[in-house]
């Protein structure tokens, strides 16, 4: 007969990833105690199948490309990647599935942890199935956040279901590299895995619905599809998945719109993910799906959760990071939780009362304004802010200034540069609303430009921001010539 635990901490964080964590650690330095629950590896998905892996996965094929694409450096590389070498190293950047060292790191900050399966039994209250063989009894005197993350959606393809098939879970994870593979989806995750197998060796095949990431500008995006064909990866963009079936060899045979057909060894599925909300008993605080939709929240910008039951007078509920539906990247889940953690504190001390000011240490302000997305492929894509469409959209009276990155830095760079950069801008303030960057190594062009928009920096100010000779930064001073500075 497993034991009933019954226990009471300040807060109850359900779900031990990297938004989770940094909402229990905020708490405990605002000097309240908190637990975390999670029933699998402390440390989450980004830790070990997904940000971490997939970039161990993408380095050494970038590293090898950009050395290919310099002269004098390109003569003395003779070989092609080792697969298994890279996987070697992917495997040590997951501690090779093994969360002993950030175990270590909670308890060492003070953090409880229980290991088990959440569920919410009322107001403040969460019971514990514990993977030890014990129940638990959770009260929390002042708050319960959910931060148990997201799941993988699955398209409605005939057959799919009848099929094994990889999840970003899986491809992250893979002990070999298959010969041919197909992938199902064009965002970023599809995008970048695409990239990792064709450079290691695999036949890939991408099949989107829609253009290769469509939710950048298409200059940028057309970037990254070139490079990926030129990697040998087949794109079949604005073409629909119709059915999938398995073959008497283990094979599979997608047939696509038009009745045209590929057959892959191995199949990744990767459209889209979803909060992990089912299961939580969410329905016992009063929310719950309509319309046959998955159940999401609603969150205010300290991330607390609208319409759950008691949250009108005494806020108690929250969500962060994928679970909170809004923005599901792992270094914005971790900025939401921080903001989270900081309001719950304050409120326990009575130094908060209702909603924060914007840009304040409780509020998410930078979701609605400023979010920094890398697409990790060669060439890089980054972005920051709202694109024009989307300011437009939002009632902006903005413009656009953008031009290929053609600079001393870039042709130093690599043989044959190839980038696009563009501003979007505020005409009424003069300041920047959003940026996007695609080319090698842009990434790190995308902080100042985060700066840039969370400060509002006056364009005439911006200017004075001189970029050192020779860099690919000179690019900011070339678009606000063409702008007019």
């Amino acid at each position: 007969m497993p034991r009933l635990v019954e226990r009471e901490f300040d807060v109850i964080v359900i779900g031990a990833g990297a938004a989770g964590e940094n909402a229990a650690d905020r708490v405990v330095q605002g000097g309240l105690t908190a637990v975390l629950v999670e029933a699998e590896l402390v440390g989450g998905e980004c830790s070990y199948w997904a940000c971490m892996p997939s970039k161990a996965l993408l380095r050494p094929g970038t590293a090898l490309h950009g050395a290919q694409s310099v002269p004098g450096a390109s003569e003395a590389v003779t070989g092609t990647l080792d697969a298994g070498a890279v996987l070697k190293r992917r495997d040590s950047f997951t501690s090779h599935w093994q969360d002993a060292s950030q175990v270590e790191w909670v308890e060492g900050v003070g953090i409880e942890l229980i290991r088990g399966r959440a569920r919410i039994t009322g107001e403040r209250a969460v019971g514990v199935a514990g993977l030890d063989g014990d129940d638990y009894a959770l009260k929390a005197r002042h708050a319960v956040v959910l931060a148990n993350g997201s799941t993988p959606n699955r398209p409605p393809v005939d057959g799919l279901s009848d099929v094994e098939y990889w999840g970003t879970r899986e491809a992250t994870s893979a002990k070999e590299v298959p010969g041919r593979l197909g992938v199902l989806g064009g965002g970023v995750a599809g995008t970048e895995l695409a990239q990792v197998f064709a450079r290691l060796g695999s036949t890939v095949t991408l099949v989107a619905r829609s253009g290769l990431l469509r939710n950048f500008p298409a200059e940028a995006a057309e970037l990254v599809a070139a490079g990926l064909r030129a990697d040998g990866v087949e794109l079949r963009l604005d073409t629909k998945t119709r059915s999938v079936h398995r073959n008497s060899d283990g094979s599979l045979t997608l047939t696509l719109d038009g009745g045209d057909t590929v057959t892959v060894d191995q199949l990744l599925v990767s459209t889209g993910r979803r909060p992990a909300l089912e299961g939580l008993g969410l329905e016992n605080v009063g929310l719950s799906a309509s319309d046959g939709k998955p159940l999401t929240v609603r969150t205010d910008p300290t991330g607390l959760v609208a319409e759950a039951s008691g949250n009108d007078g005494g806020p108690w509920l929250y969500a962060v990071g994928d679970a909170a539906g809004k923005v599901l990247l792992t270094h914005q889940g971790k900025y939401e939780a921080r903001a989270t953690g900081a309001a719950i504190a304050a409120r326990a001390k009575g130094e908060l009362r209702g909603e924060p000011e914007p840009w304040s240490r409780y509020a998410q302000t930078a979701d609605e304004h400023a979010i920094p997305n890398v697409v990790f492929t060669d060439p890089e894509l980054a972005n920051v802010g709202r694109s024009l469409e989307q300011a437009r959209k939002d009632g902006y009276n903005a413009s656009s200034v953008e031009l290929p990155i053609e600079v001393a830095g870039s042709s130093l760079h690599a043989r044959n540069y190839k980038g696009w950069a563009q501003l979007v801008v505020d005409e009424d303030r003069k300041v920047l609303l959003g940026a996007t960057f695609a080319g090698p190594d842009v990434a790190e062009l995308l902080h100042a430009a985060t700066i840039a928009v969370v400060g509002e920096v006056p364009l005439d100010r911006l200017w004075h921001a001189v970029p050192s000779y020779p860099t690919i930064s000179e690019v900011w001073l070339r678009l606000l010539e063409k702008y007019g500075l």
